[in-house]
């Protein structure tokens, strides 16, 4: 299979326009004991773990391109900006599902936005979002990111 990259957008240029579908997808996960800090909760950072976590299980049940096809076609996946908001903590063995979806598709990148929801109750947990840019593996430099794969994402 031939895909071709798109060139970059002139600087200053916004990003072409895209039509999202907005889907949201769901990955069910529990707390471990590792994910814990000294305050008896879920450590901070591991909220980006869980995110992480369940984009990659998503992109490929859910886009139908796993993380492993980017890498084989020289790409990846990097974040450049992320905020989270929390709301309330997560503690040891607790069950919770993490929902996403693309906010945004930029010239190079993405903005996955999330949600993390405690079970059963689905109370939130945390939201924020993640802009992702498209590099090229082999330069570490952003890239265009290709027509077909805006089309795989923009569901």
């Amino acid at each position: 299979m031939s895909h071709e990259i798109n060139p970059p957008p002139p600087p200053g240029k916004p990003a072409r326009p895209v039509a999202l579908g907005r889907s949201v997808f769901a990955t069910e996960l529990q707390v471990r004991p590792d994910d814990i800090d000294m305050n008896q909760h879920v450590h901070g950072s591991r909220y980006f773990d869980y995110v992480l976590a369940a984009r990659y299980d998503q992109m490929a049940r859910c886009y139908g391109m796993a993380m492993e096809e980017f890498v084989k076609l020289g790409f990846a996946w990097v974040i450049r900006t992320a905020h989270v908001d929390f709301k309330r903590p997560l503690r040891l063995g607790e069950r919770f599902v993490v929902r996403t979806w693309v906010g945004e598709i930029f010239a190079d990148g993405v903005r996955v936005e999330f949600q993390i929801l405690k079970l059963p109750a689905n109370k939130l947990v945390s939201d924020g979002w993640f802009d992702y840019a498209l590099i090229r593996a082999t330069t570490g430099r952003s890239v265009a990111i290709p027509d077909w794969i805006v089309a795989r994402y923009a569901i």
